[in-house]
């Protein structure tokens, strides 16, 4: 026999950048536990595999007991790998219960160890349990429903009042409207849509950005709604439609729109199902009620409890300026990230659609 000095190298340079972990501590007194290895990744590659060797009591992929385990009290020689008596007899030494050939240790368990084991998995049962209990539910619309008649100044008191939903016959209404374009505070939310031609007679959503001081506002006719024109300076508000569009697992915040003063709008989202379960790697979530842009949105929405893993369906996404510090959190089975002063990045707060 001759010693290997290319095996020897390669073994050292692997050693060397692979992290070594043996199997279940309490199969470490065994004869031959091998090692599992990983390079470093979220979980080891063999993760699926126990790979825990089996040399105690017969050899693996091998029919009969090896040489080397024949008892001492049985005595005798060995031939063809099985142990046989010194009398002369061809009768050989066989264990008194079949044994399934198996890639796993197979001890003689005692009561202790028994009652020790179902211990511990009743343990990490409760425990997984009351993980999995961390459930958190939110309802909150960033949407608003509102009247034909509702105006946006009895509305907008702060800065979520910016998208609304309308109800369907509000072209016969008497909500007044006041402008063009631009139309003043007190105009009717969902008439000002239909004559700007964000919505029809069906109703909808629309959003509202608010514009400040105009100093006069035009009357019109459009779309079947009349406007009426105002000639002293007063504040002002556009409408725009709410689009809607799809994302996967792994799109982030920042890739679907970012926060711009004095306010941004987002497409209204539809996330698919089983989110949960992706990469937390490739799909970070990052805060807890407020999330870093760099956040996957529909892990985010999870987290959030805004949808549901297994269901997936629409959320509402309300851009915001940046935050100093996100805390992280454990949500519906979804551990978020800390993280403090990062640079550059915006937030992101998560709604339902209902």
């Amino acid at each position: 026999m001759t010693w290997d000095i290319e095996l020897e190298r390669s073994s050292e340079a692997w050693a060397s950048d692979c992290r070594w972990e043996h199997g279940p501590a309490y199969l470490l007194p065994s004869i031959g536990q091998n090692l599992g290895a990983h390079w470093g990744r979220y979980r080891p590659p063999t993760f699926h595999v126990q790979a825990w060797g089996n040399w105690w009591g017969h050899a693996p992929y091998k029919h009969g007991s090896p040489c080397s385990a024949c008892p001492p009290s049985y005595g005798g020689g060995c031939r063809n790998n099985l142990c046989y008596k010194a009398d002369g007899t061809d009768h050989h030494y066989s264990p008194s219960e079949p044994e399934e050939e198996t890639n796993e240790v197979e001890r003689q368990r005692t009561g202790t160890q028994e009652t020790h084991t179902r211990a511990r998995t009743q343990t990490d049962s409760s425990r997984t349990e009351h993980l999995d209990l961390n459930e958190v539910i939110n309802t909150q619309q960033m949407s608003q429903l509102v009247s034909c008649e509702t105006k946006l100044r009895d509305r907008c008191k702060g800065t979520t009042c910016n998208r609304y939903e309308c109800p369907a016959g509000c072209l016969y209404s008497k909500g007044k409207v006041i402008g063009t374009l631009h139309y003043e505070m007190q105009s009717s939310i969902c008439r000002a849509a239909m004559h700007y031609g964000m919505l029809d007679n069906e109703g909808g959503w629309v959003d509202v950005t608010r514009q400040g001081r105009k100093p006069f506002f035009i009357k019109a006719n459009r779309n079947g709604v009349q406007s009426i024109g105002k000639y002293k300076a007063a504040n002002s508000f556009t409408i725009s439609k709410v689009t809607v569009q799809s994302a996967n697992c792994q799109t982030r915040g920042h890739q679907i729109c970012t926060f711009k003063k004095p306010s941004s709008h987002c497409p209204r989202i539809y996330c698919p199902r089983n989110c949960m379960q992706e990469n937390p790697h490739l799909a970070r979530v990052i805060g807890t009620r407020f999330y870093s842009d760099r956040s996957s949105v529909c892990r985010a929405a999870v987290h959030a409890g805004v949808i549901h893993n297994q269901e997936g369906g629409y959320i509402d996404m309300m851009p915001v300026d940046k935050k100093k510090h996100y805390v992280g959190s454990y949500q519906n089975g979804i551990f978020s990230e800390s993280l403090k002063n990062p640079p550059g990045a915006k937030a992101f707060r998560i709604f339902a659609v209902i």
